[in-house]
């Protein structure tokens, strides 16, 4: 029998600045970019369940949340805090929480700072993976007075959702015969993957929760989106992997940087690509790596669209002159009318190094 666990912190970012400032706690916090009254740059890293009350989330724009906040505000809810993320901080702390796991499950995989996927088949029951996820969530508490909520399921896609379900704090179980039935009433946004793109797409379609989306056979989703169609007709169907990956050895490295404003000074842009390289470079060794093959530079425009372009030698390299050469002919295109054609005004920029070698 497969028993999978998810484990997700609950707003991580968040909840330690408000364990390490017991002054904020209970006040809706926004960890981020530095709003600067509404003028800033960048997006929300994490926000509070009480900030999330005033639609703040995650990966939304600054001045946004600045002005949901203002507005919460002005209604007479209380003022939201925002704080500039302490990477190294919270980073510390992931750390003993990963360890802190393993003391109870040999395998786990860690995705990101804040979760992780739990091999737990050699529990005997749901019931007891429960009662040692239960013990995990406890120690957790205990011992760096944060909450985390848990998923079972009978494969990862499954135990992701679960995780989801009752946070803050929760423990949701779902057995491989209760999966389709859990997930059918939830929204098609609830499967991981589906973005607010492919959200209004489907709406189109007439596809809102995933019981709707089941109406389809595989060949109309396959139409519809390609191999995301039916990888999606499974998922609809409670079916995912129960494989974990426990390499942790990055698969990239990279570095971007959003601008305190929008830029097309040639000079400037030459200047922080260049800058990038080197960064990224500088990082190889630090993470084992000696050369690469691939460089990719992303070009983030002021209206918010992003492109991504890559190239991939012929052989691995290691030389900071040909990767700045490398990134300078990526990016050249998005400075003429290439792949700029109005000539609008660059927001972020961006390099990273991949198919990495020792």
């Amino acid at each position: 029998m497969s028993i999978i666990g998810h484990l997700d912190m609950d707003a991580f970012y968040a909840a330690v600045e408000e364990r390490d400032h017991p002054e904020w706690r209970g006040a809706p916090l926004v960890v981020g970019a530095d709003p600067q009254e509404g003028r800033g740059r960048g997006v929300v890293a994490t926000a509070n369940y009480p900030a999330r009350r005033y639609g703040i989330h995650s990966a939304m724009p600054i001045t946004r949340a600045w002005a949901l906040a203002k507005a919460a505000r002005r209604r007479g809810e209380p003022q939201t805090i925002f704080i500039t993320p302490n990477f190294r901080r919270y980073a510390e702390i992931s750390g003993r929480i990963m360890a802190l796991i393993r003391g109870h499950v040999p395998l786990i995989q860690e995705v990101g700072i804040d979760e992780a996927y739990l091999d737990l088949c050699f529990c005997p029951s749901y019931s007891q993976a429960a009662d040692l996820c239960r013990i995990i969530k406890e120690e957790i508490k205990a011992q760096e007075g944060l909450t985390a909520s848990v998923g079972l399921g009978p494969n990862k896609l499954v135990a992701k959702i679960a995780s989801d379900f009752q946070k803050p704090d929760g423990l949701t179980v779902v057995t491989a015969r209760e999966a389709e039935d859990f997930l059918a009433p939830l929204p098609i946004r609830k499967i991981p993957g589906v973005g607010p793109k492919t959200e209004q797409f489907l709406a189109r379609q007439g596809i809102k929760t995933v019981a709707d989306l089941k109406r389809f056979s595989a060949e109309d989703l396959e139409r519809l989106l390609g191999k995301w169609g039916l990888a999606l007709y499974d998922k609809a169907r409670g079916r995912g992997s129960t494989r974990l990956r426990t390499d942790r050895t990055p698969k990239s490295i990279g570095e971007q940087e959003t601008f305190a404003a929008d830029t097309a000074d040639l000079e400037f842009l030459f200047g922080r690509v260049w800058a990038m390289c080197r960064g990224v470079l500088t990082s190889l060794p630090a993470e084992g790596f000696r050369t690469f093959r691939t460089v990719v530079v992303t070009v983030r425009f002021a209206d918010f669209k992003t492109h991504t372009r890559s190239h991939t030698l012929p052989e691995p390299v290691s030389s900071l002159r040909l990767l700045q050469f490398e990134a300078m002919k990526l990016l050249m295109p998005f400075l003429d009318r290439r792949e700029n054609p109005q000539r609008k005004l660059i927001r972020l920029l961006g390099v990273r190094l991949e198919k990495l070698g020792r």
